[in-house]
């Protein structure tokens, strides 16, 4: 197919950047500022992929993306899911279909979580794969980009294979009840396995689980369907100290992503100490890719 100046690769991904002012991806508008959508700079920065690569994307002599950094530039660019499976196209891949794992966020997800604000909030797809953190999460957490992209997996993280454990949170991390955590991580995933039975990344998960953890093998054997939608957590954080936290799991329905919030008991000293996570100086996140 002949592509025309106007709808290649290089000209839309120009167009949907222009478009999206910077204040809708939750990055702060400096004042005098010219351009009214994102910089090259800032995509790069939430497609977590480096500048000079988003040059050679617009000016067409990168053609050829992996599905992973389109998957990441339709998120870091806000589009629509018609315009997502355009992108995957214009690439020269096939679109995801209903079923494999979706690992897009809808615009109205997007906006709900810059609304959000501080308040740490991450998003995981259906197989618990980390797709998204605001810069709250990082402050709790840690900054998850320390973990290789492939491993930021929550379920890796739970049940650890010889390559060790993705350490999707830098600091010690106890729930009021680990047991039950575990058991509902697994239920969820079974569940995920009959919404998405063709979906590779999650049969590969269940897989390299099932043989290199034990915990996980004997809870996966015990055929648990369920959905994991709320925990209570302790984070031993390195300048605040202990921090108690409800951890509530939210679905958008159609694509089975988990949004994950951390709130803690208003006027508590849990909320104080949630509230200065962000004022440490401890290194955090840009918005997750």
């Amino acid at each position: 197919m002949v592509m025309t100046p106007a709808t290649g690769l290089g000209p839309m991904i120009r167009m949907w950047r222009d478009r999206l002012p910077p204040s809708a991806a939750g990055l702060p508008v400096a004042h005098g500022r010219r351009a009214a959508g994102l910089r090259r700079e800032e995509l790069a920065d939430l497609a977590g992929v480096s500048v000079d690569y988003i040059v050679r994307l617009e000016q067409g002599r990168a053609t050829t993306p992996s599905a992973s950094v389109v998957a990441s530039l339709a998120r870091a660019l806000h589009l629509s899911t018609a315009e997502r499976d355009h992108l995957y196209r214009l690439a020269k891949l096939v679109p995801p279909d209903k079923g494999t794992v979706s690992d897009h966020l809808p615009p109205g997800v997007q906006r709900v979580l810059a609304r959000l604000g501080d308040v740490p909030a991450a998003v995981f797809a259906a197989d618990w794969h980390l797709l998204w953190w605001n810069r709250g999460w990082a402050a709790l957490l840690g900054d998850p980009s320390t973990a290789p992209p492939r491993l930021r997996n929550f379920a890796r993280e739970r049940f650890p294979v010889d390559d060790g454990p993705a350490r999707l949170a830098l600091w010690p991390v106890t729930e009021t009840d680990p047991d039950a955590t575990d058991a509902a991580v697994v239920a969820d995933l079974r569940r995920a396995t009959g919404r998405y039975p063709q979906d590779n990344r999650l049969a590969t998960l269940i897989r390299e689980l099932n043989a290199g953890n034990n915990r996980f093998a004997k809870l996966w054997a015990s055929g648990q369907v369920a959905a994991h939608r709320e925990d209570h957590k302790t984070i031993q954080h390195p300048a605040v100290g202990p921090v108690t936290v409800d951890c509530d799991v939210l679905s958008d329905g159609d694509s089975d992503l988990k949004i994950v919030i951390m709130t803690a008991a208003p006027g508590s000293e849990d909320e104080t100490k949630l509230q200065l996570t962000t004022v440490t100086g401890h290194p955090v996140a840009t918005l997750g890719s």
